[in-house]
């Protein structure tokens, strides 16, 4: 499987663990990685695109993003099990066709819900969630706000309408987190105390609550993690 990583502080979190028991052989490639973003899905299985602080857009900040656009795009058109997260649902939306803004109702940080529809029903990785809330780490100031044509809506919030959606039989794109727990959380609040005081948040309340519910969080996504291993091994037979 191929792991696209845009920045040292957001890597597979407890999606390794259940990846690799899973027997999925990771190649990590990004700048944190010193590896360059390949131009195809050649010899690959599944993708992964992580998430990054960067807009999907943001080519001159980081010039790896084109060929990022161009495998989700590629992991669609194949059918290889794909799956975008936060930035990377941001980058599929907008090679796909879709539109990427700031999100009017102001940015998504800790620990939030979303809620899955009955649309999500039968879905090979979320189908389980069908008509229910959820629990899950936000961390993003952007929204996909038009989904490409032809994508399946599965999951949305109060503040943020395309949080979970599907293209195609194998491709999925979520705004939130499910590789973060509160050590990530940790993570990024110490990376930006002055984002959280203009938000009126405090850091260490902010982790405290995603500290609160790592257990439900571990068990949760960890599950889709290996749901999405169980699509890459079985496509690969």
């Amino acid at each position: 499987m191929l792991v696209v990583e845009h920045q040292a502080d957001a890597g597979l979190g407890l999606f390794m663990w259940s990846l690799t028991e899973s027997g999925v052989e990771l190649e990590r490639v990004g700048p944190t990685n010193d590896r360059p973003v390949p131009e195809t899905l050649d010899g690959y299985d599944g993708l992964i695109v992580l998430g990054g602080s960067m807009g999907p857009t943001d080519d001159e900040q980081a010039p790896w993003l084109p060929a990022t656009r161009a495998l989700l795009s590629a992991g669609v058109a194949q059918q290889i099990p794909t799956l975008g997260i936060c930035l990377g649902a941001q980058l599929m939306a907008t090679a796909l066709g879709g539109h990427v803004r700031t999100n009017p109702e102001g940015p998504e940080v800790g620990l939030h819900s979303v809620e899955f529809s009955r649309d999500a029903s039968g879905d090979p990785l979320f189908g389980e969630f069908s008509d229910s809330s959820v629990p899950v780490v936000q961390w993003h100031w952007l929204e996909a706000d038009q989904l490409p044509e032809g994508a399946t809506l599965l999951a949305s919030s109060a503040g943020c309408q395309n949080q979970a959606f599907r293209v195609g039989p194998r491709a999925w794109g979520v705004q939130f987190h499910p590789e973060a727990l509160s050590q990530t959380a940790s993570d990024w609040a110490a990376d930006d105390l002055q984002g959280l005081t203009e938000l009126n948040l405090v850091a260490d309340e902010v982790v405290a609550q995603v500290r609160a519910a790592d257990p439900e969080l571990n068990k949760t996504w960890s599950g889709v993690a290996a749901r999405f291993a169980e699509l890459v091994s079985a496509d690969r037979a």
